[in-house]
């Protein structure tokens, strides 16, 4: 019985994998950097493939929201992801989210759009529709996907940039909100230019 008992210690220890504490985070963390990094420039393509301008868009959710989300959305629950591109005048910001009066845009119309340090959200991982929650082993890691993407797109757009500075300068923005309120849109950039 002790033979048993010690040969089934020995396969049970051969079999084993000794992980110090916090490597497993460690190792999710990199494997949704290296996703983040692939993945992101083939959202960006998407996303300026179906860019749609300002005026255009705006004046096809005031005419028919559900209309408008099903021609140039993709689902995302509460509300479609909706890609768009604007030239405009930032205005003031907080937290790193500048509202912008964005050239043929409703008077209305407030457009925010996130800067960083903090990109809030999953809009990036839903905007094309093909990143999907089966792809993941759990809602956590497809939570980490959608905040990977973002840090993504900071290191890719965003990094050159002085977003502490922004107020005053002509900007053009290219990227995705989630259309819940029509008149209030919080656009996150997937190209991000300063004239």
């Amino acid at each position: 019985m002790i033979g048993v008992a010690v040969a089934l210690l020995a396969v049970m220890a051969w079999d084993t994998t000794v992980m110090p504490i916090g490597a497993e985070e460690e190792q999710e963390g990199a494997k949704m950097a290296r996703f983040a990094e692939e993945e992101f420039p083939k959202i960006r393509e998407d996303i300026d493939s179906r860019a749609v301008d300002i005026d255009e868009l705006s004046s096809a959710i005031a005419e028919d929201q559900s209309a408008a989300g099903e021609k140039y959305g993709v689902s995302g629950g509460v509300g479609p992801i909706m890609p768009v591109t604007f030239t405009g005048v930032v205005g003031e910001g907080a937290s790193g989210t500048y509202e912008v009066k964005a050239d043929g845009a409703p008077d209305d119309l407030v457009v925010r759009v996130q800067t960083g340090p903090a990109i809030n959200g999953t809009d990036l991982r839903d905007a094309t529709g093909e990143i999907e929650f089966g792809q993941f082993k759990n809602q956590i890691e497809y939570q980490n996907a959608g905040a990977a993407l973002n840090d993504a797109m900071k290191a890719q757009v965003l990094s050159d940039i002085d977003t502490q500075a922004l107020e005053g300068k002509t900007v053009t923005v290219m990227g995705v909100f989630q259309l819940i309120n029509p008149n209030n849109w919080l656009v996150t950039p997937v190209d991000f230019s300063v004239e």
